[in-house]
């Protein structure tokens, strides 16, 4: 251990010893000799580690004009690191250099190229280590993977009614029967608060932008060698510009699921997401979030009583339905009550398809064969008269014998 009293002398130690003067005492070594091929100082017992060590632990111990003149010291010397400002010596002295000529030569060989692009940060339009970027992807990505959205208003919910509402609401989904063979979908429907513009970008990123017309391009790897690379992701410059360029012409616009979702996306929102088209769940939901009956009634109070707590009828009241996103197509209020009215779900609307389509194919059959049978019958009379009329005779003779 260094003694308290040193603190002069090490600082006047170490500034010789960044000159690449050689240094006389009990600490550092008296010749470059005394350095061993692997950089470490052997000087008085003392190792290399145990010198930096000393050199962090003693600046509480030094009088304060001594921290200062070391603490001036590191900091002329320009190098980031303090065990490198301890350690490593200036790029002028050569004896006391602890980096040998072949791996300085090896590290120049890994220097990477100046258009050199990292595989997993491409470039980017956007900052992509801010929040608002990780939630543009995250929206974009939603967006893209739920194929039921309800778009909700609210206005200012405490965390205590946001709570009683979930609670309310999978206690709701959770009672809905799941068909056989069907995948149970009640822990994946969630309601989730959103930031406005950001969702807004994202909806317009998913409804104008499209990754399959971006033009693949090439890529430096860190060995300078060119691969071809495409740069499609939310935040790449071609999606910037397709969103740009879509948003000009707003009679085009207006008549896009965008433009219809637009004018909702206004104050807080909040959406519930559902990753299928189920009118079942659908319809659990709007009994909870939006009821109207008879369709979507309310829970019985003393079925569910936790219903009407007040917490509970608090948060809702401030909670307003006003559209939704379906199948990538806008609906309003009366839209998703018909989606959510649909009897048995998607099994009952297949069975109403295959029953139309049944119906339909007997009913065409049915007119083609009697057009056929009134042809025929039409045929066969028009036959008898042509016989009759090219044997009169046969039938005359026919009449007398019946007459005697």
């Amino acid at each position: 251990m260094i003694p308290p009293r040193a603190g002069d002398r090490v600082v006047s130690a170490f500034r010789h010893w960044r000159r690449g003067a050689k240094i006389s005492g009990t600490l550092f070594a008296s010749s470059p000799a005394a350095i061993t091929g692997t950089g470490t100082y052997q000087s008085g017992g003392l190792t290399e580690r145990e010198i930096v060590h000393s050199f962090h632990k003693m600046s509480l111990r030094l009088s304060r004009p001594a921290v200062r003149g070391l603490g001036s010291a590191i900091k002329s010397s320009r190098i980031s690191s303090r065990s490198a400002a301890l350690l490593v010596p200036s790029t002028s002295t050569s004896a006391f250099s602890t980096v040998s000529p072949q791996r300085a030569a090896a590290a120049g060989h890994l220097r990477l190229p100046d258009d050199y692009v990292p595989p997993t940060q491409p470039p980017s339009a956007r900052p992509v280590d801010t929040r608002k970027s990780q939630l543009l992807r995250t929206y974009t990505s939603m967006l893209r993977s739920t194929p039921l959205m309800l778009i909700f208003q609210h206005n200012n919910l405490t965390a205590v009614e946001w709570a009683a509402i979930r609670r309310e609401l999978s206690l709701a989904l959770s009672n809905v029967p799941v068909p056989e063979g069907a995948p149970d979908i009640t822990s994946k429907i969630h309601l989730q608060i959103v930031r406005t513009r950001i969702f807004d970008v994202a909806l317009k990123t998913v409804e104008f932008f499209d990754p399959s017309t971006v033009e693949p391009t090439t890529a430096t790897t860190a060995t300078g060698t060119k691969v071809p690379a495409t740069y499609n992701h939310d935040l790449s410059k071609h999606a910037w510009k397709a969103v740009k360029e879509a948003t000009k012409n707003t009679e085009a616009v207006e008549k896009t699921v965008y433009g219809q979702l637009a004018p909702l996306l206004v104050g807080p929102v909040a959406i519930l997401t559902l990753p299928s088209v189920s009118p079942a769940h659908l319809g659990a939901a709007l009994s909870i979030l939006a009821p109207s009956p008879p369709a979507f009634p309310a829970p019985g109070r003393k079925k569910n009583p936790g219903y009407y707590d007040l917490t509970c009828q608090s948060g809702l009241q401030k909670l307003l339905l006003v559209g939704g996103r379906i199948e990538g197509k806008a609906f309003d209020y009366d839209g998703i009550k018909w989606v959510g009215g649909i009897e048995n779900g998607i099994e009952g609307l297949r069975a109403q398809l295959v029953h139309m389509l049944q119906s339909a194919g007997m009913g065409l059959t049915s007119v083609l064969e009697g057009a056929g049978k009134s042809l025929w019958l039409t045929m066969e009379s028009r036959r008898s008269v042509l016989e009759e009329e090219q044997n009169p005779k046969k039938e005359s003779e026919g009449e007398e014998e019946k007459k005697e």
